[in-house]
């Protein structure tokens, strides 16, 4: 008798319909970090001409190094801090334009509190906040943090973000108990669902001009500003 497709197996997952070419994935401080070596190979597999650029926050990087991610995705993986000295451009702007959406897997409370109060106190959350992309957040919570009061307030500020949303935790394996009352995040495949949704739906309206200028086409990987921006910071 055949055996039932495992989640592990890349190829038992049903692809998701993506258009996007090029993918911002911001890991934060969550265990569930630990898994992103297995969705970015899925990533790799079912969607081998999408380019991928990989952010750590340095919480994340206590469950998951970037050597191990910019393996999967061929860039070396920027950790969400300021580049110290004289730096002649900015990270954020380019975190907020570069990509053409932006998935955070896992997004811990603190993340999601940040983002929700209008915290900049990274290049990531000001790109973020910035941004006229879609965002899809993938909660990592413990239970039953998603319906207390600070959160459902945060829900309900996020949810006011015409380019936003953010997908609650899925039941699961508890790693302290070891018992079925654990909270994690949803799949990184329905994260790319409700991107192309959000994608796909009314545009975000814009607060005056033309907005930032057009990202170049894809196929050499990010544009040159961005690789000498990470180079400056000591990241690329």
């Amino acid at each position: 008798m055949a055996e039932p497709p495992s989640i592990w197996d890349p190829e038992s997952i049903e692809p998701i319909r993506f258009s996007g070419q090029r993918l911002l994935v911001v890991g934060s401080g969550s265990v569930s970090a630990a898994f992103l070596p297995f969705w970015l190979n899925w990533v790799r597999h079912t969607y081998p001409e999408l380019t991928v650029q990989v952010v750590l926050t340095r919480s994340a990087q206590r469950f998951v190094t970037g050597d191990a991610l910019s393996g999967l995705t061929g860039r070396a993986v920027l950790t969400d801090e300021w580049p110290v000295g004289p730096n002649p451009r900015a990270l954020h702007v380019h975190l907020a334009q570069w990509p053409q959406a932006i998935a955070v897997y896992p997004a811990t409370m603190h993340l999601l509190a940040r983002f929700a109060l209008g915290l900049a106190d990274t290049p990531t959350l000001l790109a973020l906040h910035c941004t006229k992309v879609p965002i899809a957040l993938a909660a990592a919570l413990p239970p039953g943090c998603w319906d207390s009061p600070a959160m459902a307030r945060h829900r309900t500020t996020l949810a006011e973000l015409d380019n936003v949303a953010v997908l609650p935790p899925v039941p699961g394996l508890s790693m302290t108990t070891g018992e079925h009352t654990g909270s994690h995040p949803d799949t990184f495949a329905k994260l790319l669902g409700r991107l192309e949704s959000l994608r796909s739906g009314p545009p975000r309206a814009s607060s005056g001009g033309d907005g930032p200028p057009a990202p170049p086409p894809v196929g050499s990987g990010p544009p040159e500003s961005f690789r000498d921006t990470a180079a400056a910071a000591g990241q690329y």
